[in-house]
């Protein structure tokens, strides 16, 4: 996997007085009296990846099911090129936008091509240029072997594999995932996100649900953390990926040393807060350009 820092911090540039790409202002969403999201901004342009970062609970998935349109704020607004999300017909949003969500379930003994062919759907057109997208989204995940096979019968990570490959089908200019490397061992998780990192030098704009800060901190243009619902930082991984802020929202102590590409790596500490210390530091280069604590006489 090659280095991708430094990263850009915008994708494509707006023309004059066009709208964002994607535009949340002030959303929130209540359930019996308690907020899930409150208070949330976020804009995002062609080509960029965005990481909705935070605690289990803090929101994050119910932030992307608003963003999608699958649920309607209780307050705020989410515009998609200028419309609102609510405004717009299904059909019509299956064109712009697919969700890969965290959980998936299908009984139906359909083969993995078939699943696939569903993201073309909203593409009810005539002519050969289904089975030349279908099969494209299955190489681009490296899941053509798997085509004949049952759905069923995948193991959780070829189907995780195969449902990337049915929301790639669709040809989405904005690709939402929710916790898209479950399931995955490392390899295809840096894979899958290379995917990603891909479509977005095509111009897509991606916002993923994601728990492993060092793998937003690899792939992600910009994170947006989240904490009981409400926005703690969003920025470039380097501004927001500190010491101070994950032990705040997340609890964990820990240090923040420099991977070899130039981005953040979050390194726990989870034992300093059992023996109550903090820890050490000031961080360093080390002679191979990684940052490292100091040493200790």
């Amino acid at each position: 996997m090659g280095g991708r820092w430094p990263l850009p911090e915008h994708g494509a540039t707006r023309v004059g007085g066009d709208p964002p790409f994607l535009e949340v202002v002030k959303v929130g969403y209540e359930v019996d009296g308690r907020w899930l999201v409150r208070a949330v901004d976020l804009t995002v342009e062609p080509g960029t990846f965005t990481a909705l970062l935070g605690p289990n609970g803090a929101g994050k998935t119910t932030l992307l099911r608003l963003i999608s349109g699958e649920l309607t704020p209780s307050q705020g607004d989410v515009a998609l090129r200028g419309a609102p999300v609510s405004a717009r017909r299904p059909e019509d949003l299956a064109r712009i936008r697919a969700l890969l969500q965290q959980r998936r379930h299908l009984a139906f003994p359909f083969t993995a091509e078939e699943v696939v062919r569903l993201g073309r759907h909203p593409h009810r057109t005539p002519g050969t240029r289904h089975d030349e997208v279908v099969n494209g989204s299955l190489d681009r995940v490296g899941a053509r072997s798997l085509a004949p096979r049952i759905y069923p019968t995948l193991s959780g990570g070829e189907a995780t594999r195969v449902d990337l490959a049915r929301v790639l089908a669709q040809e989405p200019a904005l690709l939402l995932l929710d916790e898209p490397t479950n399931h995955l061992d490392p390899r295809h998780q840096h894979e899958m996100l290379e995917i990603c990192s891909a479509l977005t030098a095509e111009g897509c704009a991606v916002v993923a649900v994601l728990h492993d800060l060092n793998l937003a901190a690899l792939h992600a243009h910009r994170v947006l953390i989240l904490s009981q619902g409400e926005p703690a930082a969003l920025g470039a991984p380097r501004e927001v990926l500190t010491a101070q802020r994950i032990e705040e929202v997340f609890g964990l102590p820990c240090q923040i040393w420099e991977h070899p590409s130039g981005c953040p790596w979050v390194v726990p500490c989870p034992a300093l807060r059992r023996l109550g210390r903090r820890p050490p530091g000031p961080l360093h280069p080390s002679p191979r350009g990684v940052l490292a604590p100091h040493s200790r006489s």
